[in-house]
C-alpha cells in the first residue's frame, strides 16, 4: 500500500492547483469559482524518489447548505479517513475564517497528522500574514503558492518526514486496463462506477453536470487491475455556455484518448439519441475499443411499448456505430446486469490487444481473395500480395499491393468483416492500411521516411555486431520487425564503434 496525502479545506482555497502541481498533471479542473471540485480525485505522485497515493477533494464545508455540499462534505471526510498524512489548505488573502476553524476542529477528532498550508504567499513579503493561522492550533505551518511552485519543497519535507515508516512500496503492475465511462448529462455514469467500486466514492445527485473532473479510481478484480474513470456528461457543444462545464466537457473528451475501453452510457428509458451517435462516433474515430451499456433498464421493464427488439431496433438506425460492440442491459441503482461489465471489458481489452502472427494473416488474406477478388482498377486488376500487423491498440494491418488505390470502401469493408469472422476483434475497431509495394530496381521514394531496425546480436553469433535493417515506411513493425517489412538495406554495424 502507498502513503496516503489528502487535500482538504474549504471551497475556493486553490486545492486542486495545489493537487496538479504536486502531481505534475493538469487532472484537476481549476476555475475561480468554489465548488468546481466535487470528487475524490486521485493520482500517484513521488517526491524525491517517495511514491505516495494524492488525494484532491471537494470544499470542506462544515455547515453544507444543500444536499450537493453535503455528499462534497461526506467525500472529504472519507478522504481524511484514508489519508495518512492531512494538508489542510488555508488562504491568506482572505485570513482566518469561522469555516477554517470549524473545518480544522472537524479534521483533528481524526487523529490524523496534519500540516497547515497557507496558500497565495506569492513571495516572501506574505509569510508573515501566514502567522494568524498558528490559531488553528497545529504543530505545522507552511507559507505555500500552489499557483507558482514556492514553498513545495517545504511542504513536502514535513509531509515526508509524517509519513509512516511501515508503508511499503506499492509495486508496479502490469497490464492495468484503463476504462472510461463516457455519456450524456445525468445519465447514472456516477452511480454506475461506485456500484462496480462497491462504495460511494462519486458525489452522486438528481442535478445534471454534477461529475466536473475525470476522476480515476482503482479497482483489482480477479487479478486484473482495473483503472475506473468517471467523466463529466457531454452534452452538444451549441448548448453549453457555462465555464465549468466547458472545461469538464473538455476534460471528458480528452479521457477517451488515455483509455483502452470505453463504456458507453446510454439511457434505455429514453433510447439513443443523436449525441449518443456523435459520442460513438468519437469513439470510433479516436481508435478505443468500446462497450455499451443501456441504463436505468429497470425503468424499461415497467414501460409497455419498450424492450430489447424495440432497443435493438433503434440502435441499427441511429447508431450504426456500435456493430461489432457489446451491448449489456444495466440498472445502476439497482445492480441489475453489473456483475458481467468488468468480465466482458477485460475480454475487450483482450481484442483491443490481441496480435495475429503474419503467417495467419497471410493465409486469411489468400481465401479472402479466393472469395472475392478486388475490382478491377481502370481494367487493371489490383493484387493483395501480403499482409502483416503492424500495432495493437488498436489492431492495425497493412496489405502491400500493387494499387492503393484501386482498393475501394466497400472491399475495405470486407476485409474488416472477414477479420471479425476469423480473429474475433470482439468490441475493437479494426484499421487495414494499404501500401504499394516497391519494384525490383524501382528508386525510393524520397516523401517516404526510413525507418532503421536494430537487432541484437544472436546466441552464438559476434557479440560486438548487432544486425541492421533499414525499412520503407513509418509502420511501428512491433515484435516481428524486418522479417515483415519491405527491406532495402540489411548489414551489420560494430557496437565498439561511435
Amino acid at each position: 500500500m502507498l502513503p496516503v496525502l489528502a487535500i482538504v479545506g474549504r471551497p475556493n482555497v486553490g486545492k486542486s492547483t495545489l493537487f496538479n502541481r504536486l502531481s505534475g498533471t493538469r487532472k484537476a479542473l481549476v476555475l475561480d469559482r468554489p465548488g468546481v471540485t466535487r470528487d475524490r480525485n486521485y493520482e500517484i505522485a513521488s517526491w524525491l524518489e517517495r511514491t505516495y497515493m494524492l488525494v484532491d477533494t471537494g470544499g470542506f464545508e462544515p455547515e453544507p447548505g444543500d444536499a450537493l455540499f453535503a455528499a462534497m462534505r461526506r467525500q472529504s471526510e472519507a478522504a481524511v479517513a484514508e489519508a495518512d498524512v492531512v494538508v489542510l489548505l488555508v488562504d491568506r488573502q482572505s485570513g482566518l475564517t469561522p469555516p477554517d476553524l470549524q473545518t480544522a476542529d472537524l479534521i483533528r477528532m481524526s487523529g490524523k497528522p496534519v500540516i497547515v498550508a497557507v496558500n497565495k504567499c506569492d513571495t516572501p513579503m506574505h509569510d508573515d500574514d501566514a502567522a494568524e493561522f498558528w490559531e488553528l492550533g497545529f504543530e505545522e505551518l507552511v507559507p505555500v503558492s500552489a499557483e507558482h511552485g514556492r514553498g513545495m519543497y517545504e511542504l513536502m519535507e514535513a509531509v515526508l518526514a509524517r509519513f509512516p515508516d511501515d508503508v511499503g512500496e506499492e509495486p508496479e503492475v502490469e497490464g492495468e486496463i484503463r476504462v472510461s465511462v463516457l455519456g450524456r448529462p445525468n445519465i447514472g455514469k456516477s452511480t454506475l462506477v461506485n456500484r462496480l467500486l462497491g462504495e460511494d466514492r462519486h458525489v452522486v445527485h438528481d442535478a445534471p453536470g454534477t461529475t466536473v473532473d475525470a476522476t480515476d479510481s482503482m479497482l483489482e478484480v480477479d487479478g486484473t487491475r482495473f483503472r475506473l474513470i468517471d467523466t463529466a456528461g457531454v452534452r452538444r457543444k451549441a448548448r453549453i455556455d457555462d465555464r465549468v462545464e466547458q472545461l469538464a466537457v473538455g476534460a471528458a473528451i480528452r479521457t477517451i484518448d488515455r483509455s483502452h475501453v470505453v463504456m458507453l452510457v446510454i439511457d434505455g428509458a429514453e433510447g439513443p439519441t443523436e449525441q449518443d451517435a456523435h459520442l460513438a462516433a468519437l469513439v470510433e474515430e479516436r481508435g478505443r475499443a468500446m462497450l455499451v451499456l443501456v441504463n436505468k433498464w429497470d425503468r424499461v421493464r415497467e414501460m409497455e411499448d419498450r424492450d430489447v427488439r424495440v432497443v435493438e431496433d433503434e440502435f441499427s438506425r441511429k447508431l450504426p456505430h456500435v456493430v461489432n460492440r457489446p451491448v449489456l442491459y444495466i440498472s445502476a441503482r439497482t445492480g441489475k446486469g453489473c456483475q458481467s461489465i468488468l468480465q466482458v471489458a477485460r475480454d475487450v481489452y483482450g481484442s483491443f490487444n490481441q496480435r495475429v502472427p503474419t503467417a495467419r494473416l497471410n493465409e486469411f488474406l489468400r481465401d479472402a481473395v479466393a472469395a472475392y477478388s478486388p475490382p478491377q482498377l481502370y481494367h487493371h486488376p489490383v493484387r493483395l500480395n501480403y499482409m502483416t500487423q503492424v500495432r495493437v491498440r488498436p489492431p492495425t494491418f497493412t496489405i502491400f499491393c500493387n494499387s492503393p488505390m484501386g482498393v475501394r470502401g466497400h472491399y475495405d469493408k470486407y476485409l474488416q468483416n472477414r477479420l471479425r469472422e476469423q480473429f474475433g476483434f470482439f468490441g475493437s475497431p479494426v484499421r487495414i492500411q494499404y501500401r504499394r509495394k516497391r519494384r525490383p530496381g524501382e528508386a525510393l521514394d524520397p516523401e517516404r521516411p526510413l525507418n532503421a531496425l536494430f537487432r541484437a546480436p544472436s546466441e552464438g553469433a559476434d557479440s560486438g555486431r548487432a544486425e541492421v535493417y533499414v525499412v520503407g515506411g513509418d509502420e511501428d513493425w512491433g515484435d516481428e520487425g524486418a522479417d515483415e517489412a519491405d527491406v532495402l538495406y540489411e548489414g551489420g554495424v560494430d557496437l565498439d564503434e561511435e
